[in-house]
């Protein structure tokens, strides 16, 4: 079974924020997938279902972003006999531009607590990543504040082109494979001069 883990921080407060990305994400896979609904298992709400003909545990960690790996490893040893090659973790980066998604094979944490709490727990960076770009385009005095800040009204529709092709992203990974889904999603971060 695959585990598709999407990050973020429990608690009503924390919904609408740039930091909890990866729950929408989730959310919006299992309305598209008509999942089973969500149970409570591992600090974590999970959800069956079948997405690009595979058999996949959907995962919103209920610890808080900085524990997210507290609640994954024992689903991954649950249901995937340990085998980080069989997670995919969606969660915000301020790195990329607001609308930007990035598909990983494997790789570090950066600077993301929820990436580093799942690689220190598992010993092992060897799983597959959608990162989601919400770097704004004007300076922020405090990255954690802004991340922590609800997305504006102003920005739903294209978070929502964003959610949209990260779930299409997500379903190539199941089907064709990480580096099928990278050739065709990822794209060069524009910078100044270009």
């Amino acid at each position: 079974m695959k585990l598709v883990a999407g990050l973020g921080n429990p608690g009503r407060e924390y919904e609408a924020t740039w930091h909890n990305l990866g729950f929408m994400l989730i959310d919006r896979l299992f309305e598209e997938v008509r999942g089973h609904r969500f149970r409570d298992e591992a600090k974590a709400k999970i959800a069956e279902a079948t997405i690009s003909g595979e058999r996949v545990l959907l995962i919103k960690p209920q610890t808080f972003m900085n524990l997210s790996g507290d609640s994954i490893r024992p689903l991954l040893a649950r249901y995937a006999e340990g085998d980080p090659r069989s997670l995919i973790v969606a969660c915000d980066d301020v790195a990329l531009p607001f609308g930007m998604i990035r598909v990983r094979e494997r790789g570090s944490a950066g600077s993301h607590n929820g990436l580093k709490s799942i690689i220190e727990r598992l010993g092992s960076q060897d799983f597959a990543r959608i990162r989601l770009g919400v770097g704004p385009d004007h300076p922020v005095s405090d990255l954690a504040d802004f991340v922590l800040s609800r997305v504006p009204k102003k920005e739903r529709d294209r978070l929502d082109l964003m959610l949209g092709r990260a779930s299409d992203a997500l379903k190539m990974m199941l089907s064709e494979g990480v580096p099928r889904a990278q050739s065709l999603f990822n794209e060069r971060v524009k910078t100044e001069g270009d």
